[in-house]
């Protein structure tokens, strides 16, 4: 275990309690050997399926790569090296893995990927996992903004802050914990991939909504609330930076602001992905009522959406 409280190799020449200044921000490294291990395997093995897969786009690839980066600079970057020192470190570091590295692995479309890849006895088993009852029920809107907004409350308002910064084990089992919650929600919002459920992604819409409020309520507590694990913090004897509730402060700013902020690109990739579906729908029905019209069953009059299955249903069902 190295310097900062980590399993690796400390590549920063000096000792974690040197201030940190703009040259630190570039210079202090530490190598999280596990992180990087995982890193690396899911690497080759995306890119090894990747090229397999004819037409596979490249706009996936680099997204899911640019997931893996994110997770090497929060566990191998200054962030690393000083998240046992300065709350604001370590704030940065949960934003990151619960909203950046999920959303863009989600992006790269993996379970796509997995499922093109594996034998075809494999992928049908897969396939019949994700539509049982209890996949259903694990992606419900409900239990998915749950899984969203659970780890940072459980993290800040109960003693495993605490434990996250004495012991390396459970520090790693939560950022685990961080990305897989995360990769959970963006994979059934996004619907890159097959999901469970088809929600419309207006669920999407009022998710992201809530998730903004419970941003703002977390960082409100930690603004105005007790400073967490003061003993730690003052075992470090630091004589730079800001002081514990300052830097709590910016910790909070980072978990509400930078929470909304980090929440931006999936707002424009759930957009994009609404308007591409609206459209492939549109040249769905389209091409659907040129058949007709080509084998002289064109609709005898009414509505337009009475030609449309999945309207025309709705509205008898009213």
């Amino acid at each position: 275990m190295n310097s900062s409280g980590h399993w690796g190799i400390d590549i920063a020449a000096n000792s974690v309690l040197e201030p940190l200044t703009g040259a630190r921000l570039a210079t202090a490294w530490t190598l999280d050997v596990p992180a990087v291990v995982v890193v690396l395997v899911l690497a080759v093995l995306y890119l090894r399926a990747a090229r397999r897969q004819e037409g596979w786009p490249p706009g996936r690839t680099a997204a899911f790569l640019g997931g893996l980066v994110t997770i090497v600079l929060v566990t191998c970057s200054f962030l690393a090296v000083y998240d046992t020192t300065l709350f604001w470190t370590r704030a940065v570091q949960n934003i990151v893995l619960l909203m950046v590295t999920p959303l863009l692995l989600a992006l790269g479309a993996p379970i796509t990927l997995l499922l093109r890849a594996v034998p075809v006895a494999w992928a049908d088993r897969l396939r019949r996992a994700g539509r049982g009852r209890a996949a259903r029920i694990l992606t419900f809107p409900l239990v998915v903004t749950a899984m969203l907004a659970a780890p940072p409350l459980l993290i800040y308002l109960s003693p495993l802050y605490g434990l996250t910064l004495e012991s390396s084990i459970v520090d790693a089992l939560v950022r685990v914990l961080l990305v897989l919650a995360g990769f959970g929600y963006f994979w059934t919002r996004i619907q890159l991939d097959p999901t469970p459920r088809g929600d419309s992604h207006l669920v999407s819409v009022w998710i992201s909504l809530a998730e903004v409020i419970l941003d703002g309520a977390l960082g409100l507590v930690l603004w105005l609330g007790p400073l967490l694990a003061p003993a730690h913090y003052e075992a470090q004897h630091r004589t730079w930076g800001p002081e514990p509730r300052t830097d709590q402060i910016i910790g909070a700013g980072v978990l509400w602001i930078g929470g909304d902020l980090a929440g931006l690109p999936f707002v424009g990739a759930l957009i994009v992905r609404w308007s591409r579906d609206d459209e492939r729908r549109a040249r769905e029905v389209d091409a659907r009522l040129d058949e007709e019209a080509d084998a002289g069953e064109a609709p005898t009059g009414g509505l337009w959406w009475e030609s449309d299955p999945a309207l025309a249903e709705r509205f008898r069902r009213r």
